[in-house]
C-alpha cells in the first residue's frame, strides 16, 4: 500500500508543478501531507515530520545556500565569472574553442547557477565560434554540458548541497568525487558535439564582440583574485572531510582550527568576506536590499524553500515506515546505486528541473539508505552525485535551460532534441558510470 502511494504521490508532484504550474514548495509540502495522512502516520507524528524535517534541513544547509548565491552574485557583478573565463581560453587556447569552453562551463558553474552561467557566457562563446569558423551546435553542447556538469555534482551549487544535507553525506567528500567525476565525464560530450553536432551548421552570428567582452574584462578583478573566492571554502571543506577520514594532522588545536573554518557554513563565510572584495570599492548599495546581496537572498529564497519542503517529504516517508516496507523488496531485487540515478532521471525527464528532481529523489531515498547498502560515509556521498547525474537526464522542454540555450543560440526545437537533449542524457549517463565504478572502488 505504502508502495502505491509513494507513486501516486511522486506522480502528484510532476503533475502539479509542470500541468498545474504550482509551485514545487507548495506541491512538496501539500503531497507530503496527503501522504501522511493517507499512510496512517499519526497525527502528533505527522506535525513533528513537518516541524523536524523542515526545521534540520535547513538548520543544517540553509545559510549555505544563501551565502553561495552571493558569492555567485559578487562573480557575475564584478565581471569575476568573466575573468574566470578569459583564464581558461588562455590555459587551453582559442584553437581548441570546444574544449574550451566545456571546461569555462564546468568552473563557471561551481558558483553561479547553471542558467546564469549561460547567459553571462553566450555571447563570448558566439564570438570565440565565429572567429574559429565553428557551428554553434559544437561549443554550445561544450558549454550547456560543461555547466551541467558541476550544476548538479559540485557544491555550493544549491542542488548538491540540499541534497547531501537531506541524506546526510560528507560534504567534503561530495565536492571531491562530485569535482572529479564530472570533469572526466566532459570528454563523452565533446566527443559527441564534435563528431555529431558539428554536422548541422549553425552561424553564431554573435551580438556581443570580443570588443564588448574586452570592456569587461578591463574592469573585472584578476584571474587569482576571482578564484579564490570559490577555491578557499571548497578546498577548506575538503581537507576537513579528509582529515575526518584519515587523521592527517591529528588532534589537538590545528585540528579544532580545521573543524571550524571547514565547517561550510565558516568556509562560505570566509569566501564570501573575499567575494566583497571583488568590487574596485565596496559600494553601500551592493550590499542593500535593492542591491546585490538583496537580489541574491531572492534568488535564493526559492530555492531554500523547496529544500525545506523536500526535507518534510523525506521525513513524512521515514516516520510513515516506507524503508521497512520497501527492504524486502530490495533485499530480492538489489539496486543499490543505480536506483537514486533512475528515480532522478525519470523526476527530471518529467517536470524539468534538476534541483526539484535531486531534493525530491533524496527525500524518497534518505529512509532506504541501509538497505541500498549506502550507508558508508563515501557510499551516501556518492548516493548524491547518482542523484546529481540523474538529474542531467534529460533536459528537454519541461525544462527551462532547454529553452535558454535554444533561444539565445538559435536552434529549433528539433535541433535543441537533437543535440542539446541527447548531450544531457550523454553528459550524465557518463557522469553515472563513473559513479558506479567509483562505487565498486571505494563505496
Amino acid at each position: 500500500m505504502l508502495i502505491i502511494l509513494l507513486i501516486l504521490a511522486v506522480a502528484l508532484i510532476v503533475i502539479s508543478t509542470t500541468k498545474f504550474k504550482l509551485h514545487p514548495f507548495l506541491a512538496l509540502l501539500f503531497v507530503a501531507l496527503l501522504f501522511g495522512l493517507t499512510a496512517g502516520v499519526p497525527l502528533p507524528k505527522l506535525i513533528e515530520s513537518i516541524n523536524e524535517g523542515f526545521g534540520k534541513t535547513l538548520g543544517s544547509i540553509g545559510l549555505v545556500i544563501i551565502i553561495g548565491v552571493m558569492i555567485g552574485a559578487f562573480l557575475e557583478n564584478t565581471g569575476g565569472a568573466v575573468r574566470l573565463a578569459n583564464g581558461v581560453l588562455k590555459l587551453i587556447g582559442k584553437k581548441r574553442v570546444p574544449e574550451a569552453m566545456s571546461l569555462v562551463g564546468w568552473l563557471i558553474s561551481i558558483p553561479v547557477f547553471g542558467d546564469s552561467g549561460f547567459v553571462i557566457l553566450n555571447s563570448l562563446n558566439k564570438a570565440l565560434t565565429k572567429k574559429a569558423g565553428l557551428s554553434l551546435t559544437v561549443t554550445t553542447v561544450c558549454l550547456a554540458t560543461g555547466l551541467m556538469a558541476t550544476h548538479t555534482m559540485v557544491p555550493p551549487t544549491p542542488g548538491p548541497i540540499a541534497t547531501a544535507a537531506i541524506i546526510g553525506a560528507d560534504l567534503g567528500l561530495v565536492i571531491a568525487f562530485g569535482s572529479v567525476i564530472s570533469l572526466i565525464a566532459l570528454i563523452p560530450p565533446i566527443i559527441f558535439a564534435k563528431k555529431y553536432a558539428s554536422k548541422t551548421w549553425l552561424d553564431p552570428a554573435p551580438d556581443l564582440g570580443e570588443g564588448d567582452f574586452d570592456k569587461k574584462l578591463a574592469v573585472a578583478p584578476g584571474f587569482l583574485h576571482s578564484i579564490i573566492p570559490v577555491l578557499i571554502p571548497l578546498l577548506l571543506i575538503v581537507l576537513k572531510s579528509f582529515n575526518d577520514l584519515y587523521s592527517i594532522i591529528g588532534e589537538g588545536g590545528l585540528k579544532s582550527g580545521l573543524d571550524f573554518v571547514g565547517t561550510p557554513i565558516i568556509a562560505l563565510i570566509i569566501g564570501l568576506l573575499i567575494a566583497f572584495t571583488l568590487p574596485k570599492k565596496l559600494e553601500r548599495d551592493m550590499l542593500s536590499t535593492q542591491g546585490w546581496v538583496g537580489k541574491a537572498l531572492l534568488d535564493s529564497a526559492s530555492i531554500v524553500m523547496i529544500t525545506g519542503a523536500g526535507g518534510v517529504f523525506g521525513k513524512v516517508l521515514q516516520n510513515a515506515g516506507l524503508g521497512d516496507m520497501i527492504a524486502p523488496l530490495l533485499a530480492d531485487y538489489p539496486m543499490g546505486i543505480f536506483l537514486p540515478f533512475l528515480i532522478s532521471a525519470a523526476l527530471k525527464t518529467a517536470q524539468g528541473s534538476s534541483t526539484v528532481a535531486m531534493i525530491t529523489t533524496a527525500s524518497i531515498i534518505t529512509p532506504l539508505i541501509p538497505q541500498l547498502g549506502l550507508d558508508t560515509e563515501v557510499s551516501k556521498a556518492l548516493a548524491v552525485l547518482a542523484i546529481g547525474a540523474g538529474s542531467a537526464v534529460v533536459s528537454h522542454v519541461s525544462d527551462s535551460f532547454f529553452w535558454l540555450v535554444t533561444q539565445m543560440t538559435g536552434m529549433t526545437i528539433s535541433m535543441g532534441y537533437r543535440i542539446h537533449t541527447v548531450a544531457t542524457g550523454i553528459v550524465g549517463v557518463s557522469c553515472f558510470i563513473l559513479i558506479y565504478i567509483a562505487h565498486m572502488i571505494w563505496g
